[in-house]
């Protein structure tokens, strides 16, 4: 599975202002940029994303999924943080 492909299936099931992915060979991290999906408990965090590519890790092509999520807010500040650096 392609990175593209992921980043598509999330952007049309949820809503997100920005997401990223990197990864190969069914491993793969995102970070999704939301404050609807910020507002949540990491749990449902984790479940939401999760539930949008269930058939993906039914089928076996991801294996395994990190997640970080930020709000807006987070993520401009993360951003200038590692900027600086």
């Amino acid at each position: 599975m392609e990175t593209q492909q992921i980043e598509q299936i999330l952007k049309d099931a949820l809503n997100l202002n920005e997401v990223y992915v990197q990864g190969e060979n069914a491993h793969f991290g995102v970070i999704v940029v939301s404050d609807e999906i910020a507002q949540l408990s990491r749990l449902k965090q984790q479940q939401t994303i999760y539930a949008s590519l269930m058939e993906h890790f039914k089928s076996g092509a991801i294996h395994a999924l990190t997640i970080k999520t930020f709000s807006t807010e987070q993520w401009k500040r993360d951003r200038l943080l590692n900027m600086s650096n």
